[in-house]
């Protein structure tokens, strides 16, 4: 749903709870900026003092066309007369007899039609600025906390319009709550580090800048930079109690590895391009012996070869025992469930494979050797491969592939015997041949078979991605490029290549570099994911995550997720604190050079690794054995930068509290920043203690910390054990109430979950519950797309800057400048829940909307001139039809008169509410609203509202909105039958017998004795506002008694129609009798009777007599 419909509709949603005027919640916001890592974003919304009832108000304003379109273009022709001819004369325009013109009440305001957002809104920012309205907000707020703890984006580059997605929703949401309440080796280290922090702090401003435009409020003049000494240190501390906790290892794994970087990559850090071509190759190692057993496939196919496929040729060498100072033993896998065939390759079909299709394709020589091998493949697989192949594939024998396990191979580089050994169910029958090659340093798949055989991990590929040494021949040649082109010559020349082919498929970028990827194995810095998984799919179920789909993505992340790679091979960013012993590479990192290494960063930054000498480094108690060690030189992954921003600022700032309230971003952030602060948080958060149970017969992990529970205020106390049934039959022994149980990780191993509410303490050994996330909600939202659902792209030209939106291009007309409120309606407006369109015709509509909201506003403003607060509010549905026949009270009814003050007082009353809860999404037009204003608002606390987020949310009136259902339908019954009158008097109209409206009398005609009692009533009305005529816009209304009178018979236009689908009522159309009065244009019998006015009617005489000065009073 849009925000916009989920504000209005649903005040719970991010446990926004409805609450008396005064609400308990406080509103402060802070920026959150960054170094290069992650930068400049907007943090901790938090607010106070705002009500958050629900909308009633809105959602019936919001509902102005309950009827036919006709209704609304034919009030255009109807009366339109006096207020023309008044305004005329008003903007001095000669009228042959204009004597009243100063009598009519045409509407006034300094409130401009036309916005012209490029100059008012940043007139209305500085406003905001110069007398600090945030500021102002924030210290009136009082109450408990709301905080939005806003993630540090990265620093490279212009926004883009999915920051303004983000950023808009994020403010809509604080908003409402605060009315709710050279060469890079050139470079030395510190050189390169200070050029990188130089480049986050201007793109921070420039960043800064455009969220500004945007309306976003913050306080901009304090935000939180990852860069900031208390901030490094905070994260130091974190990676210290994970590594203290063991939760941290070094390891030698198979990562993904950036040669356009020469670091390692987390997966958030990758883009998965659609149309990257690899080289794909189809590859024959020959088998040389099998596994004892009474049949063998080599004893009946003697020249017998595994096929493999692969789409990284350059992996090849890893699986070969070429490493002279390795007992090597590489391997192909098989999936043990999967029917392999042996099939014999006949000669080639008439057909080259390689002159169809649109893939290129190469044939090797093996395929025009006379004696071709007998294959083993996957059974499956046999037809496509002969289509690619272009040849025809004999079966010969079927085997299971649980049979081949231990056949082996001889590899064509170094011709090494090579063992098959079984895969999993990545090898499946998709695409290849249903064997793969196993290089345990270069996949994922390929390193857990490798543990399970104790295969090698080996890489001969250096930082630069280029082949090593240790890999022979292809030393110094570039993987991706000659390293991939000599290992399929090679192979090849070698009569161990069928075919080799372009691939189009997904294929993981670099997203700073946007170069490929390689998988590769190296040392590097991990955390045990597995250590604590347990306890963060706990901590996922006991949040709100919105849309409720949210939460099963980042569980089913988090469930499958290898162990996380935190070491960078980055100069630039948080070190990892750690020393290697020279001789030995023993790593020394303990809480005691932790704690140094913290301690430092925080006063001087974490440039102090870079410039101090480990000696200055190292405790004092290791520093006569500095000379043993030097200073890693790995940074942390940009992700555990950001996933410890709760610790860093959630939990250092005194005014802020853990957990947030709520994060908001991207989709994306299942598997970024979400999931590294649920990570981060979870293993770290809390000290944690071995006691016993109650009894002490069951062993419990207590914590000491506890929080008081809102609901029952006792003390809660939450935990992880391993007896639920025991703990809960001893607390009920001691009289403690248990309120809630939550099982839902009941499948955790030897533990569940419990929350335990009871006047505890530490001394009765109660469990403490520590698994928790962050942040108590997350909401999710989608990517941006153009008006034609096409992803955004610069070579498509279909990308949407948001300034341009907002200022407008070098052409105006084609690129007209909308303004920041504009852009607000869009964010306001679209599903956010999933992908989002914005383009060109989505923007004209939006500021249609925008127009019509503006003129709405006027339209209020302007007949509020002369308005002064009353007691007695009367609210009925604001619409069209409310506008329309308003007019005539409004205008010509008289200035004091009764009507009048009634009409204004609703139009203040929806002003009033109008303008506040549009407030978090147009901000700017909320405040030009509020800066015109023809009076003072006063909050109940009887301070004066100078700025329309002084003024609170409005509160919804349930006395008011609780109309009895039958006048309800009764008025439902008014509006459909005044559209049924507007088409009759379209077609009196047509037929020249009227021209306005004012110039036709009704007749209606119902059976229905009810209805036709209420219309007969109306026609009576003392209160000429309530007056049927009044509502129809004629000048007379009557209620035939019957269709048989002969007047009937005489009038010249009629219709007929059913009201509410039962109701058949007739409706005749009659020029209007007596004289048009000169000041109203309606016409009246009585227009004639007044010897000093003879050109008025009874009501304009009465209000002229109270208005004119005597020496006008005179007759003409």
């Amino acid at each position: 749903m849009s925000l916009l419909k989920s504000l209005t509709s649903n005040s719970s949603a991010f446990n926004f709870k409805p609450m008396a005027q005064t609400s308990p919640y406080r509103v402060l916001l802070r920026t959150a900026c960054s170094s290069s890592r992650r930068t400049n974003s907007i943090d901790l919304f938090y607010s106070r003092g705002i009500s958050s009832v629900k909308m009633e108000t809105f959602s019936n304003i919001s509902n102005y066309c309950s009827y036919s379109r006709d209704s609304i273009c034919s009030s255009k022709r109807r009366s339109r007369g006096p207020v023309m001819a008044g305004k005329k004369a008003s903007e001095g325009i000669k009228q042959e007899d204009g004597k009243y013109k100063h009598t009519v009440d045409l509407p006034k305001t300094t409130f401009g039609m036309r916005a012209n957002s490029s100059v008012r809104e940043p007139e209305i920012q500085k406003i905001w600025e110069e007398n600090q309205v945030f500021k102002k907000v924030v210290e009136k707020n009082s109450g408990g906390k709301f905080i939005l703890h806003d993630g540090p984006p990265y620093a490279n580059g212009d926004l883009h319009i999915g920051h303004a997605l983000n950023k808009i929703l994020k403010d809509i949401i604080n908003r409402y709550k605060s009315l709710d309440q050279k060469a890079r080796n050139d470079l030395t280290p510190l050189k390169l580090r200070a050029k990188a922090a130089k480049f986050a702090k201007e793109t921070v401003e420039k960043q800064m800048s455009s969220f500004k435009r945007y309306g976003v409020w913050a306080d901009w003049n304090d935000p939180y930079l990852t860069l900031d000494p208390e901030y490094e240190a905070a994260q130091i501390e974190v990676f210290g109690q994970m590594a203290l906790k063991g939760y941290i290892y070094r390891g030698r794994k198979p990562v993904h590895w950036s040669p356009s970087s020469r670091t390692a990559l987390a997966e958030a850090e990758l883009e998965y391009p659609e149309k990257h071509v690899s080289r794909s190759i189809y590859a024959i190692f020959r088998v040389v012996s099998a596994p004892l057993a009474p049949s063998s496939l080599l004893q009946e196919f003697p020249n017998l070869c595994v096929a493999v496929w692969t789409t990284t040729p350059w992996t090849i060498p890893a699986n070969a025992g070429m490493f002279h100072f390795l007992l090597y033993l590489p391997s192909v896998a098989v999936n043990p469930k999967l029917e392999y065939a042996v099939v014999e390759v006949k000669s080639l079909q008439e057909q080259d494979p390689s002159s169809g299709g649109t893939k290129k394709k190469g044939l090797g020589l093996v395929l025009k050797d006379e004696k071709m091998p007998f294959l083993i493949v996957a059974s499956e697989l046999v037809p496509s491969l002969e289509a690619n192949w272009g040849v025809k594939l004999l079966v010969k024998a079927r085997q299971l592939g649980s049979d081949l396990e231990n056949y082996r191979y001889i590899h064509p580089i170094d011709n090494r015997e090579c063992p098959v050994v079984i895969g999993g169910d990545y090898i499946t029958t998709e695409t290849g041949t249903g064997l793969v090659h196993t290089a345990p340093g270069h996949g994922q798949e390929d390193y857990v078979t490798g543990q399970k055989y104790g295969l090698p991990i080996l890489s001969p590929v250096d930082d630069d991605g280029k082949f090593t040494e240790e890999a022979g021949q292809f030393s110094g040649l570039d993987v991706l490029g000659e390293g991939n082109t000599a290992v399929v010559k090679y192979l090849d020349e070698h009569f161990s290549l069928i075919m080799e082919e372009s691939y189009e498929h997904k294929y993981p970028y670099d997203w700073r570099t946007k170069k490929p990827t390689i998988f590769r194995a190296t040392e590097q810095w991990f955390a045990s994911v597995e250590g604590f998984r347990h306890a963060a799919m706990d901590a996922i179920g006991h949040v709100k995550w919105f849309p409720l789909q949210a939460e099963n993505r980042i569980s089913a992340m988090t469930s499958s997720r290898s162990d996380w790679c935190i070491s960078r091979q980055r100069t630039w960013g948080v070190p990892i604190p750690v020393f290697y012993h020279i001789q030995s590479r023993e790593p020394l990192m303990n809480d005691e050079t932790i704690d140094q290494i913290k301690s430092i960063i925080a006063q001087k930054g974490s440039d102090a690794w870079w410039y101090m000498t480990v000696e200055d480094l190292l405790p004092t108690k290791y520093r006569d054995k500095a000379a043993e060690y030097e200073k890693g030189t790995d940074t942390m992954d940009v992700w555990f930068d950001s996933g410890s921003s709760w610790a860093a600022v959630l939990g250092k700032r005194g005014s802020l509290s853990y957990p947030a309230d709520l994060y908001l971003e991207g989709t994306d952030q299942h598997r970024g920043w979400f999931q590294s602060s649920l990570l981060t948080s979870v293993a770290t958060k809390g000290e944690y203690l071995w006691e016993t149970c109650v009894s002490g017969t069951a062993n419990v992990m207590l914590s000491v910390e506890r929080e008081i529970c809102e609901a029952c205020k006792l003390i809660i106390w939450t935990g992880v054990f391993d007896c639920v049934d025991l703990l809960v039959e001893q607390l009920a022994e001691l009289q403690h109430d248990v309120v809630q149980i939550d099982e839902r990780i009941g499948h955790m191993e030897e533990s569940k979950c419990i929350v335990v509410c009871g006047s505890m303490s530490l001394d009765n050994k109660c469990i403490v519950v520590l698994w928790k996330a962050p942040y108590s909600s997350v909401l999710t939202h989608g990517f941006v797309l153009d008006e034609k659902g096409l992803k955004m792209s610069k070579s498509l030209g279909n990308v949407v800057d948001p300034r341009f939106v907002i200022e407008g291009g070098k052409n105006q007309k084609e690129a007209p400048a909308y303004g920041a409120d504009v852009l607000r309606l869009w964010v306001s407006s679209v599903d956010y829940t999933g992908d989002v369109m914005i383009g060109p015709q989505i923007l004209r509509q939006m500021a249609e909307v925008y127009r019509k909201l503006r003129g709405t506003l006027r339209y209020l403003l302007a007949n509020l001139h002369d308005w002064r607060i009353l007691q007695r509010f009367v609210i009925v549905d604001l619409s069209n039809f409310y506008f329309d026949v308003a007019k005539d009270r409004l205008y010509v009814g008289g200035s004091t008169s009764y009507t009048r003050k009634t009409c204004q007082t609703v139009l203040a009353a929806h002003l009033l509410s109008i303008v506040r809860i549009i407030a978090p999404i147009m901000p700017h037009l909320a405040e030009d609203v509020w800066q015109n204003l023809p009076f003072q608002y006063t909050t109940q606390d009887g301070s004066v509202a100078e700025y329309v987020f002084e003024s609170r949310w409005p509160i919804s009136n349930e006395r008011w909105l609780s109309l009895p259902v039958e006048e309800i339908n009764f008025w439902e019954n008014i509006l459909e039958l005044r559209t049924e009158v507007n088409r009759v008097l379209e077609v009196a109209r047509t037929g020249k017998l009227i021209g306005a409206s004012l110039d036709a009398k009704v007749h209606i005609y119902t059976s229905d004795a009810k209805l036709a009692s209420q219309l007969s009533d109306l026609c009576a009305a003392q209160n000429d506002a309530d007056a049927l005529h009044r509502l129809f816009i004629t000048s007379q209304a009557e209620i035939v008694p019957s269709l048989d009178d002969e007047h009937v018979a005489n009038i010249p236009y009629s219709g007929e129609c059913l009201i509410q689908g039962k109701n058949k009522v007739w409706i005749g159309i009659s020029r209007a009798a007596g004289s048009k009065c000169e000041r109203c244009w309606n016409y009246s019998q009585q227009v004639g009777s007044f010897l000093d006015h003879p050109t008025l009617c009874s009501r304009c005489y009465d209000v002229v007599a109270l208005q004119m000065p005597s020496e006008v009073a005179a007759v003409s």
